[in-house]
């Protein structure tokens, strides 16, 4: 069998994890958050911390993935420092959902905000009905989306590469460029003073509420663990994996906090609140330029989300390449393109799962789902970090992470499942369930494995 090469630099590295990471949220969910908490210096604050968070997380990881450097990341990581019935919840929940459904959402988005330059892209423009089942021209401009990304991976990992540094690099001076439009034609310290100097009760109901609230910052950002997915393409992936995932998330975390910190400069608490469809930077660039801004922000939204859905269709097949090269999933997975180097058959079954998931139209529900159990895989993995060091003593010490990250994060991010198991049960029973049906299947799998 094939074996991967090692093709991708450092800068190739950063341009994934920042590609991955900035998406479509950052433009949506500070409305919602604004809702929840009733403060810009809150909205303020929860960005901060779900910063901190992220590179709490993502320097933890560091340590596993200096150590670790075969393809597959966080599977690997499960299976190596707990076992293979972990792993393979976390591979079964991975390819459900959380990879494949997040992929779904932002095709979505793009075709959505596509259908803003383009009305016949729409909802509304319904191609047949049948039952339950709406297919309109916004699912179909998705799922040719999908496909072309996925076509464009299965040509080799060269162009998938050169794809996501195009889209990252414009995506990331998009970011800028609407940061100092902000800063120097719509900025108002009035409106920043005014937005800042509201009444907050600090107290633990308060922290409740943050906690509930600050999904929506920590999911805008949660993808930077997918460069691990993608190890073993890597050059001396022992140094420039840790570097990728400081640089790219230090990058993405920094711009984020910038550019809320214009919306509440830009516009009153109630507009940032009330902002159509909840894209506040719209709403903001509106105020700066007019009607124009609205188009601009959409091409802006459309070069962020391809860039994400590149990034996660590239990285995500991987993950269950590596599961069937162990045996866990489906074998003919394993086979890598002689020519290509690229493992064609899983890229293919994501795509098509993928657009299964779009043409269903609920895969927005079971995305919130699975969003908790999203972050108790990251609390076990972060834990494993201690694990990995008593169990693998004598293994070579690459990179070691400061205590302090690692502990920060299972606290932090404890402290949230917490809230949101007490304060949102309907979005938290439904994620574990799905995880949890994996179990039997696990079993099975294994029972068929053994009379083959």
């Amino acid at each position: 069998m094939a074996d991967f090469k090692k093709t991708l630099s450092l800068p190739d590295a950063i341009s994934i994890v920042a590609g991955s990471m900035i998406g479509c949220g950052i433009f949506i969910v500070s409305a919602d958050i604004s809702r929840q908490v009733n403060s810009g210096l809150l909205l303020i604050l929860i960005w901060i911390v779900a910063g901190f968070i992220t590179l709490c997380g993502g320097l933890s990881l560091c340590e596993l993935a200096a150590n670790i450097t075969e393809e597959g990341g966080q599977y690997v990581y499960l299976k190596k420092i707990f076992n293979e019935l972990i792993a393979f919840l976390y591979g079964w929940t991975l390819f459900l959902v959380i990879q494949t459904g997040t992929i779904a959402a932002v095709s979505v988005a793009f075709s959505k905000f596509f259908g803003i330059l383009f009305p016949a892209i729409s909802t509304s423009n319904e191609l047949f009905k049948l039952g339950h089942l709406h297919f309109s021209t916004q699912q179909l401009f998705a799922i040719l989306t999908v496909i072309f990304i996925s076509f464009i991976n299965s040509r080799g990992i060269k162009y998938g590469v050169i794809t996501q540094n195009i889209f990252t690099i414009t995506k990331v001076f998009s970011l800028a460029g609407i940061i100092l439009a902000g800063s120097f034609f719509g900025f108002h310290f009035y409106t920043l003073k005014t937005n800042f100097c509201m009444d907050i009760n600090f107290s633990f109901e308060t922290l409740n509420i943050m906690a509930v609230a600050i999904v929506g910052a920590l999911f805008s950002s949660i993808t930077w663990n997918n460069i691990t997915f993608i190890a073993g393409e890597v050059k001396n992936p022992q140094k420039n994996i840790p570097k990728a995932m400081i640089y790219g998330t230090g990058l993405v975390v920094a711009l984020y906090l910038l550019i809320n910190t214009v919306y509440i400069g830009v516009l009153p608490l109630e507009s940032l609140q009330n902002a159509p469809e909840d894209i506040v930077a719209a709403r903001a660039m509106s105020e700066i330029f007019g009607p124009i801004g609205k188009n601009l922000i959409a091409i802006i939204i459309m070069i962020s989300a391809f860039g994400c859905a590149n990034g996660m269709i590239l990285t995500g097949s991987r993950v269950y390449y590596k599961m069937a090269k162990d045996r866990a999933f489906f074998r003919p997975l394993a086979a890598i393109n002689r020519k290509t180097k690229v493992p064609v058959n899983s890229l293919w079954l994501q795509c098509i799962w993928i657009c299964l998931l779009i043409m269903w139209g609920n895969y927005s529900e079971l995305l919130d789902y699975v969003i908790y159990a999203s972050l108790i895989f990251y609390i076990i993995v972060t834990a494993g970090v201690f694990i990995y060091r008593k169990k693998f003593p004598n293994s070579s010490k690459k990179f070691r992470i400061n205590n302090f990250f690692p502990i920060t994060f299972l606290i932090l991010a404890s402290y949230i499942v917490i809230c949101l198991s007490i304060y949102k049960p309907l979005y938290t029973i439904p994620g574990l369930l799905i995880t949890i049906a994996g179990i039997p299947v696990f079993y099975i799998w294994k029972k068929v494995l053994k009379t083959d």
